[in-house]
């Protein structure tokens, strides 16, 4: 008597998820985006650096120096504004690589990475959230020289085209530390690298002095720092009205930037992801 081998039962197809569209991805990553600012809601101390930095930095630069670099605050103010708001939306923007960071360390993305959403969804949101921190402090410094005196010549369009090309600016920035956020070891070493680099490209610009008051040597690199021509280009719309070659030269540092690091951000995040 044989016995008959029967043969292993075929398994059955595994069907392959179907793509995620264009329309898809945007419409998770907004609700991504929305994820992040219920977190502000429930902690909103994580607004306390584009809330209260503004006023305090703005206060303090402007009562200490203004007397001595232009004679009053009232002559001040049209030079420090634009600098103080260079300086806090684009130190700003590090809170986005510290954040994906924590996240990722927490294992929240873990978690997103089981859910039937575009891969790319939670880094889009993050980076679309903090666009809104971005938008508070322009708000915030600009209404705190109003405050104290400070009245653009530019008027309301010149003040508004200031401020987006100092939120497109920092949103640009964004995918540097985002890139940092995603290959850093830690939160701490991200927050730790990143003010290393901007504490001196804000400092060592024309934010809060004339360049012709420098030292010849530091006005070398004060007049290619990419963070001059922000602060230059943000005077000459707010003050004057007028769009000088700053504002191209910076859109165009800008697009540098991003496209430079976007790839290499979202490549190295995907492969976390």
């Amino acid at each position: 008597m044989t016995t008959a081998t029967l043969a292993p039962a075929p398994r059955p197809a595994v069907p392959r998820p179907a793509r995620i569209g264009l329309a898809t991805t945007v419409s998770q990553s907004v609700t991504m985006a929305y994820r992040g600012l219920l977190k502000v809601r429930h902690t909103p101390e994580q607004l306390i650096d584009v809330t209260f930095q503004p006023i305090i930095f703005t206060l303090m630069f402007t009562y200490l120096f203004g007397g001595a670099v232009s004679g009053s605050v009232a002559a001040y103010l049209p030079l420090i504004i634009p600098g103080i708001l260079a300086q806090t939306v684009i130190t700003a923007s590090v809170v986005t690589g510290v954040q994906l960071r924590e996240d990722m360390d927490k294992g929240v993305f873990d978690r997103f990475r089981s859910l039937p959403i575009a891969r790319i969804a939670p880094l889009a949101g993050a980076l679309l959230a903090d666009t809104v921190r971005y938008v508070v402090a322009t708000t915030i410094t600009f209404l705190t020289g109003l405050v104290m005196g400070w009245r653009p010549g530019g008027g309301l369009g010149g003040v508004v085209l200031a401020g987006l090309l100092v939120i497109v600016c920092a949103w640009a920035l964004s995918w540097i530390f985002a890139y940092i956020g995603v290959i850093a070891r830690s939160a701490t070493f991200v927050q730790g690298v990143s003010f290393m680099v901007l504490f001196p490209l804000t400092f060592l610009s024309n934010a809060f002095v004339e360049v012709d008051t420098l030292p010849g040597w530091m006005q070398a690199f004060v007049n290619v720092n990419p963070v001059s021509h922000l602060v230059s280009a943000v005077r000459t719309l707010a003050n004057e009205g007028l769009v000088s070659a700053d504002v191209g030269w910076t859109l165009l540092s800008a697009a540098v930037v991003v496209a430079i690091f976007a790839p290499i951000a979202v490549r190295a995040y995907l492969r976390k992801a």
